[in-house]
């Protein structure tokens, strides 16, 4: 069953249309901004309790909190989290170029100031692989340590505490312009990181990570590399010292993945029959450092061991200020990788489950948690991609599953932590590999990127190519720089179109899209899909001029014509006047329309629905546009502006080239105008029915 629309109405200008209809007194949005201000610095009962729950959402959802239906699931899911973080934490501190028991600090502070000052309820932090990775590239540069330095001496121990304070000052400086971008309600900024560029850029630090990972794989001891192609000079100091290899942890390795891997697919396949994940990382860290224990494998193959993790917390230091100065640039992009993963991650799960974050408040949590716990000898922290998966299928319903993950690693630092004194640093690197899968299978976004998007295709390969080739750091500036350029081209390179009318409808379409679309006689309807600016100016006129034939020949010609007939008809007032009648004399308005051949353009009408804004640039080649078309007896014709562009375009003064009665609401208003204006004279009632 179809229905049909019938209107009858008044054509309405823009001017009509808010006589008509209104629009809001000035001096009445200036009183209401002036109420709106007021309110909000006005400070009661009431605003102090809103704040302190916006600020400290532990405040909002913990007297709100459901026991009896949420409490066994956050117990189950922060005790699986908190078992798989105590593995983790040691592995990815190694990345971090620092002792394992840091990586157990991150693991801890963190995860409970997120729980007090998060918005996530599914959100696990923690320690990141690429975060570690970006960290440890700083303090190799800073503090790199001599492959023949004995572990066990004092140089040691001294090397290390500049290394933590390194990792720390990353931490506290992050944490800080995460503070300051709260504070500046910068949380949009994340936008800028595409899910392409996220997508893409941790795919190719997992690279990143797998190939820094090898030489403890192998037992091989070696610099780590950084800068450009830093990726490539570690493969190829691994090939060359491949005949070193330590066949004992080779075998260690291999094990480990024959166990990891099997395992970690059979938790990803069985995730929803299976209750919990198998926590296949901390058996097999019990496992080896049993084995290694029991056959003193350390002393007999030389295997290299995490060694000594003291018990307790650590004390409270400053982290190494001094290092901020040459720390800044590379803390820039650790802080915004952090952020956008963060909230990317908190997003996408408070989509599935029905709730919203505030960004802004993300950004406070998580500068909290940066600076608090850098004053603890932590390394940079964010929400974490395989244990805030895991913290969702476990059945985690709030933050508070947080302080159950915590207090499993509490127990860790407090009493268990020196029993893991003879686990290889071999086992630590398959973990971290391993669990690398997920970042592995973002590949199989790229079908899916081709089918719906060439464009952002490029955008995932660029910046993927640009992490693998050149560095982390400098390939995450060249994929947001790209991704950029790839707005800005699309934005100067919109499309400019010829509109034609549906049959005994007010509806306007493409004509190059619907052929069964026709224009009206006599009247160009152009629509531009973009913004028309400083950067697009120039393409916006070329494609105006080639579609109404503005050319300055015809342009000559046609204004030409226009003094002929001016000319005449002051010829004929004059004869008039003299009392002589001419009788070959027709109006302006025939002569001119004998002089024009068949199909000429007489009206240009300009849909600026999909024009967005108008700068300064854009307002002025309108202007030229409307004295162009006076030249040549062409009327020019506006429908569908939107405020911000009609004001810039008045502004700049195009009413003083243009009718403001030419600027209409809609494309149908425009069309009927000028039709009834081309036969017969202007009434006071017109009408448009459609």
């Amino acid at each position: 069953m179809s229905a049909s629309v019938a209107v009858y109405r008044d054509i309405y200008t823009e001017d009509r249309f808010r006589q008509t209809y209104g629009t809001e007194d000035q001096s009445r949005g200036r009183e209401r901004l002036r109420d709106r201000l007021a309110q909000r610095c006005s400070c009661s009962q009431v605003d102090c309790l809103h704040l302190l729950k916006k600020r400290l959402p532990v405040c909002s959802w913990l007297p709100k909190y459901k026991l009896k239906k949420w409490l066994l699931g956050d117990i189950i899911a922060g005790l699986t989290v908190g078992i798989v973080h105590i593995p983790q934490g040691m592995a990815f501190a190694l990345l971090t170029s620092v002792a394992p028991v840091y990586g157990l600090y991150t693991s801890f502070f963190p995860v409970v100031l997120y729980m007090l000052f998060g918005t996530g309820h599914h959100v696990s932090t923690g320690t990141f692989a690429v975060l570690s990775l970006m960290t440890g590239s700083v303090v190799e540069q800073l503090v790199p340590i001599p492959l023949t330095l004995n572990s066990s001496s004092p140089e040691a121990a001294e090397f290390e505490a500049q290394r933590i304070g390194v990792a720390s000052a990353v931490a506290f400086l992050s944490g800080i312009m995460m503070l300051c971008m709260c504070g500046l309600q910068l949380g949009f900024l994340s936008t800028y990181l595409s899910e392409p560029i996220v997508k893409a850029f941790t795919s190719a630090a997992a690279f990143h990570v797998t190939v820094s990972q090898l030489q403890s794989m192998l037992g091989l001891r070696l610099p780590r590399y950084a800068g450009a192609f830093s990726l490539f000079k570690t493969l190829a100091s691994v090939m060359e010292n491949v005949p070193h290899t330590n066949l004992a942890e080779l075998v260690i390795s291999l094990l480990c993945l024959a166990v990891l891997v099997p395992v970690k697919e059979v938790n990803s396949r069985f995730r929803e029959r299976l209750r919990t994940p198998i926590p296949v990382e901390i058996i097999t860290v019990i496992i080896a450092t049993g084995i290694t224990y029991a056959f003193s494998l350390d002393s007999k193959y030389d295997i290299q061991i995490v060694g000594h993790i003291p018990a307790g917390f650590p004390e409270p230091r400053l982290p190494a200020l001094g290092t901020i100065p040459e720390i800044a640039g590379d803390t820039v992009a650790i802080t915004l990788v952090a952020y956008a993963v963060s909230v990317s991650l908190a997003m996408i799960y408070a989509d599935k489950h029905g709730y919203s974050i505030d960004p802004n408040q993300e950004l406070l949590a998580h500068g909290i948690s940066n600076t608090v716990s850098s004053l603890f000898t932590c390394f940079p922290n964010s929400a974490t991609l395989a244990t805030t998966n895991i913290l969702e299928s476990a059945g985690a319903h709030t933050q508070l599953a947080g302080l159950f993950t915590s207090l499993v690693v509490l127990i860790v630092l407090l009493l268990i932590g020196p029993l893991f004194y003879f686990l290889p640093k071999a086992v630590l690197a398959c973990i971290n590999v391993t669990s690398l899968r997920q970042m592995f299978l973002l590949f199989q976004d790229l079908p899916d990127l081709w089918r719906i998007s060439k464009i952002d295709l490029m955008v995932w390969l660029v910046t993927w190519l640009s992490v693998v080739v050149l560095n982390v750091d400098l390939g995450l500036a060249i994929g947001v720089v790209f991704s950029m350029m790839t707005v800005i081209c699309r934005t100067q390179r919109a499309n400019c179109s010829v509109l034609g009318r549906a049959a005994n409808t007010e509806i306007y379409r493409s004509i190059n899209n619907h052929n069964k679309c026709y224009e009206v006689p006599g009247v160009k309807i152009l629509t531009y899909n973009g913004p028309i600016y400083y950067g697009n100016r120039s393409f916006f006129k070329a494609d105006m001029a080639q579609l109404l034939g503005l050319t300055p020949e015809r342009i000559r010609s046609r204004e030409k014509a226009l003094k002929a007939i001016e000319k005449r008809e002051r010829e004929a007032i004059s004869s008039v006047e003299q009392g002589v009648t001419d009788s070959s004399f027709s109006s302006k308005n025939d002569l001119f329309r004998s002089d024009m051949a068949e199909g000429e353009i007489e009206a240009v009408l300009i849909d600026c629905s999909s024009v967005i804004f108008v700068d300064v640039a854009g307002a002025r080649l309108f202007i030229q546009m409307c004295m162009e078309c006076q030249k040549i007896g062409v009327g020019i014709y506006l429908a569908n502006c939107n405020e911000s562009v009609l004001k810039i375009l008045t502004s700049s003064g195009l009413m003083n080239y243009m009718n403001p009665q030419h600027i209409f609401v809609t494309i149908h208003d425009a069309v009927v105008y000028i039709q009834q204006q081309r036969e017969k004279p202007p009434e006071n009632n017109t009408t448009v029915w459609v």
